[in-house]
């Protein structure tokens, strides 16, 4: 199950019930974690041997405004939940990455915000020249309704 972090909810609560300003990331950048973070943030972020966040542009191509993978509409009904339209591939592995156990979506490459973060299910280690990444609709998480 994924979450939003703290700073993404202050943030959502100051733009609709406070009237501040908040500017949406351009692009959304994928991080895995061999440690969870938790609504704070913290875990450990995956290192070494060619690892790096990717990016996803923030638009409709890129998210499914429904539980349904690849729809570019605007979001509408009652589930609240998202999911990847497309591939997101990390780069190959020039060395292990450890054992994986959840994902991150942050507004920069590096350092930056975490705004939401979830279990990936199922750990995976990463080993050299494996291959990394998720499928269409795979990278989903639903705001609590």
């Amino acid at each position: 199950m994924a979450a939003m972090s703290d700073y993404l909810e202050n943030k959502i609560i100051d733009l609709v019930l406070r009237g501040q300003a908040f500017t949406a990331p351009a692009n959304a950048y994928i991080a895995l974690f061999t440690v969870s973070p938790s609504d704070s943030g913290g875990g450990t972020e995956a290192t070494g041997g060619s690892y790096a966040r990717v990016a996803v542009s923030g638009a409709l191509a890129s998210w499914a405004g429904t539980q349904s993978a690849g729809s570019t509409t605007a979001s509408t009904g009652t589930s609240g939940t998202t999911s990847n339209n497309a591939v997101i591939t990390f780069p190959t592995p020039s060395a292990g990455w450890g054992t994986l156990v959840a994902f991150g979506i942050y507004d920069a490459s590096t350092s930056g915000n975490l705004l939401i973060y979830g279990s990936l299910g199922t750990s995976k280690t990463i080993n050299t020249g494996d291959t990394v990444s998720f499928a269409i609709g795979t990278l989903s998480w639903q705001i609590d309704n």
